[in-house]
Parts: structure tokens; sequence; C-alpha cells
């Protein structure tokens, strides 16, 4: 008997992470992260967990987009094969009225983003495995067949991504076997924060080494001079052989950035995260152009038709996936591909709740099956918020352990979904109390 999908169920979830200026940066002071979240429900009792990450105000707007595409999940036979998730990928995207209000970017595609990661999660769960061993063990015809190539064929075609993947298919056993024994290469963000105090920064930029990492980031772009002695102070603290990677949260124009990271470059920054708009394909080529450093984007990137355009521009050097923003798993195996095709390295964003344990599938499916490389490559990781998960990302000495649980790692515990539901939930409920007797 098959299984249908019966349950759909929405959630506005959102944590207070702005009391102590955890994810504050330039651009962004006081971020509450938070997750739109949804739940897939089937009528053997099997669950799909998906959502879009937001840091705060909206979240209700885009628990409101996921709520508008009940109508094509509830009924529909649960998803096993890659065919079923093409076959709803391509409806989400593809319905004429909703892609109106895109087309194919914003709330709404992130909306899809959630349901079709939901489905992933779903159906890796019915085969057993963790989703980055259900898609790596694919064929190449099957992992093309989930892609969208409308809008890419004059920078990638499907035979050249059969190509790709054929390529890299005698070695994926082989890759899984290391991935398996030594993790994959992680970053931290976690000493970066613009509102942390200089002794703050600095503890956490040497914890940091101590912990295994051979990477940090910083935020930058609230003022020159700061970011010069917090600079200096991390260069300071973890030595010349440590990354430092920076990221402006898209504040600058781009005489800004050329000027700024000018000033930054004897700190040696190993790259320049979203310097700009990023949207801004033309400015992210200038940037990298007229200053030393390399340039890093894509953690706000609308589809895969602007990826692709970076690509083609010659903008960027690192490209940062972001496993929430597009239309999901589908969509970010086209940005892989495209990423593989013009042999840029891809570290994906991952700082936001629930951001780390869905990336981290992504990437290590792009060692086994698509690139077959961590040269240059590694995952962000921020160390908050995974103890409201089932399954949370670990970190091994810098590095990710390799998830073992069948799924997605998206699924929140019960207890965390209800606390931090907004507005109603306990979490919240005794924060407006507060408000309301201190004022």
């Amino acid at each position: 008997m098959s299984q249908t999908v019966t349950g759909f169920e929405v959630h506005d979830i959102r944590f207070p992470t702005s009391e102590q200026l955890d994810g504050s940066d330039a651009m962004n002071p006081d971020p509450d992260y938070s997750a739109a979240y949804v739940i897939l429900r089937t009528t053997d009792g099997a669950e799909g967990h998906g959502f879009c990450f937001t840091i705060g105000r909206g979240n209700e707007v885009t628990a409101a987009a996921i709520e508008a595409l009940r109508p094509y999940v509830v009924g529909r036979p649960a998803p096993h094969t890659a065919a079923d998730l093409a076959a709803l990928y391509f409806e989400l995207t593809h319905d004429s009225q909703l892609r109106w209000l895109g087309p194919e970017k914003g709330v709404m595609h992130m909306a899809a983003g959630a349901v079709v990661n939901a489905a992933w999660d779903l159906a890796a769960k019915y085969a057993g495995k963790p989703v980055w061993e259900f898609l790596a063990g694919m064929t190449p015809e099957e992992l093309v067949s989930l892609v969208d190539f409308r809008y890419l064929t004059d920078a990638l075609t499907p035979d050249e991504a059969l190509e790709i993947l054929r390529a890299a298919e005698p070695g994926r056993a082989e890759r899984a076997a290391t991935l398996r024994e030594q993790g994959y290469p992680a970053y931290t963000t976690s000493p970066g924060w613009l509102g942390y105090s200089d002794a703050k920064l600095v503890g956490l930029a040497k914890q940091a080494v101590a912990d295994g990492f051979e990477q940090i980031k910083l935020k930058v772009g609230g003022s020159l001079d700061d970011d010069r002695r917090r600079m200096e102070l991390a260069r300071a603290a973890v030595g010349p052989d440590i990354r430092i990677a920076v990221d402006a949260n898209q504040r600058w124009d781009v005489s800004d950035a050329l000027r700024w990271m000018s000033a930054l470059a004897p700190f040696d920054p190993h790259w320049i995260e979203e310097p700009t708009s990023p949207d801004d394909i033309l400015g992210h080529a200038a940037i990298r152009a007229g200053q030393p450093v390399k340039v890093a984007t894509g953690e706000h990137v609308a589809n895969r038709v602007v990826f692709k355009q970076l690509l083609q521009a010659g903008a960027v050097d690192f490209v940062q996936i972001d496993a929430a923003r597009v239309a999901g798993v589908n969509e970010n195996v086209a940005i892989l591909l495209l990423a593989a095709k013009f042999g840029v390295p891809v570290c994906p964003h991952a700082g936001g709740v629930g951001l780390c344990e869905l990336v981290q599938h992504l990437s290590m499916f792009d060692y086994v099956a698509v690139s077959g490389s961590w040269d240059d490559r590694v995952i962000e990781y921020v160390d908050h918020l995974h103890e409201h998960f089932a399954d949370p990302a670990v970190i091994v000495s810098g590095r990710y352990a390799t998830p073992t649980a069948p799924g997605f790692s998206a699924r929140m515990l019960p207890g965390s979904i209800a606390a931090h539901s907004f507005p109603e939930g306990p979490v919240w409920q005794s924060r407006r109390t507060t408000e309301e007797v201190s004022s």
C-alpha cells in the first residue's frame, strides 16, 4: 500500500538571539534567529521536516507562503525516488500564478524550498539514509533529472552535467569512506559577531584554534578603524597560519568595498564575503578585480540563474550556497554542478538556526559525487541552537562529523517548537509580560 501525505503543519519559531547579540553584523544588528517550519506527515506515521531561515520580523510572512503550498502536497503520494522529488520541485517552482510573485526568488521561492527540503527529509528516511548518502547513491541520470536547466544551458547543459557526474562516479565509494573517517572541513564564525567585545573576540578566536579550526570569520563594515583594530587583535590571537575571512553582509557600495578591503589587506583576509548587494554581479566582478582579497558570496543569492551569471562574469572565488534560500535540494544540485563546471569551490553559508544541520549534507554530497574534492572548501559552523535538533551537527577537531541518521537532520525537538513558537510560546509570552511590567 502506497503512503500518502495527509498532514501539513506550519510553525513560526523564533529564538531571542538578539539579547546576546549572537548573529550581529553591520547590516543586521539585532537578529532573532527564526525558522518558518513545516512538517509533512504521512498515512504510515512518517514525517518530513523542512524550514526557511529568517532573522525575526517577517517570519510570519514566510510561514504564510509555506501554508499557501498545502494544496500541492496534501493528498500526494509520499516521495521515495528522484522522479518523485523532481516532480514536486518542478510543480512548486513552475506554477504560473505563484511564479508571478518571484519569479523564482523571494519569500515564495524560499517557501517552496522549505517544502522541497521536507520532502527530501521524508524520502531519505524511507530509504534509511542521510540525505548526503541518499543523493550520492543516485545515478548521474537521476541527479540530472532533478535539475531545472531552463536559463542555464548557455553555461551548463544536461550533457555537460552528466559528464561531470560520470567523471566523479568511479571514486564515490572511496570518498564516502574517507568522509566517514575524517569528516568535512569546517570554519567558525562564532568569534566574529560585530556586537562582541574585543575581549570576547580574542578569547573565542583562541578557543577556535584550540578546538582545531583552521579558519575563523569576522564581521566587518561598521567602522573601518574598528575593523582594523579587530583584525589586528584576531590576527595576533590566532597567528599567521590560521585563515581569517571577513564578511560585510552587503554593507558597501563598490567604491567603499575597494577602499575598505585595501585597508584590511595587510592582515591577510582569506576572503571578503557579501561586499555589496547580492544582486550586483558586475559590482562583485569590479570588487574582485579592484583589490587583492578574494570574493565570496551566495547566502542571499536568489536562484541558480544569478549564481550562473556570477560564475560567467568571473565575479566570485568562492560560491556560498544556502540550504534554505533557494528552492531546496534540487536547485542546490544545479548550483553545485555550475560551480563544478567553472571550477569554483563551494563554501556554504550556515550561520543560522538549523543551517549547519542542512548544508553539511550538500557539501558532503558535492565531495562524494560532484566535485570530488574538498580543496579550498569549508562549511561554516556557528556554535548555537544545535541543542534544539534531534540530530544536531557535530564538530570534531574542526571538522563536521558525517551524519548517519536517516533524513536531512532537520527535525526540531517538539519541546523547542512549543517553547519558541511566536507569539504564543512561553519564551515569547514571558518576554511580553516582562516588557509590560517594565513599561
